[in-house]
């Protein structure tokens, strides 16, 4: 006689009327079930962005700044916001410095990480005018994505990690797992300022 455990039951439920689904809840599975295993694991994302709004606000507060200093009186110098690159423009290089460092103090004060800001070169004319594009960073480099992804290997933790593009999804069966992922790679260096979003049970 086939024992009770091995037993797979019809399973037959009410859904509530504003629920539409293809799978029975888990709790009602045979845990030899192929749906078993076929169920989505919880997860979440790695991802490294900047907040375009907080970028804005630190352009309009160095072009405030600019206005009101007493050295940047006749310096003709320049903000130019264009999506994620900062244009700046002075009429000398020692201007030029001065304006990067407004800048650059207006987005850490906006709580934007410096790994996420890429300073670039001054570009100087033969005349002395002097150029320079302040790059921020949105989502993670290949580079960075792989180390990452090696690094959660390493950790030993009953998770995956797979680059999705600019990000990298994380995934376990056991959600204690996955904050033991975050814990661990906030105690870790990385070249990039990391935030985990889209949690998924």
């Amino acid at each position: 006689m086939t024992g009770f455990h091995n037993l797979v039951l019809p399973i037959t439920y009410p859904l509530p009327a504003n629920r539409q689904s293809n799978f029975p809840p888990l709790n009602l599975i045979h845990a030899n079930h192929p749906l078993r295993y076929n169920m989505p694991m919880p997860s979440f994302d790695i991802v490294s962005t900047v907040n375009p709004m907080e970028i804005e606000n630190a352009v309009n507060q160095s072009k405030k700044e600019i206005v009101t200093r007493f050295d940047f009186k006749d310096a003709k110098a320049e903000i130019i916001l264009e999506k994620n690159e900062i244009k700046l423009s002075a009429n000398n290089e020692y201007k030029m410095l001065a304006l990067v460092e407004i800048v650059v103090g207006k987005l850490s004060k906006r709580s934007i990480s410096l790994k996420s800001v890429d300073q670039g070169q001054p570009d100087v004319s033969p005349l002395g005018h002097a150029r320079q594009t302040i790059k921020i960073k949105q989502g993670l480099e290949p580079a960075v994505a792989k180390e990452i992804s090696q690094f959660v290997r390493d950790t030993k933790l009953k998770a995956t990690a797979a680059i999705e593009g600019d990000k990298v999804r994380v995934a376990s069966k056991n959600r204690d797992d996955l904050q033991s992922v975050i814990a661990a790679c906030r105690a870790h260096e990385f070249p990039a300022a990391l935030s985990y979003i889209n949690f998924r049970d």
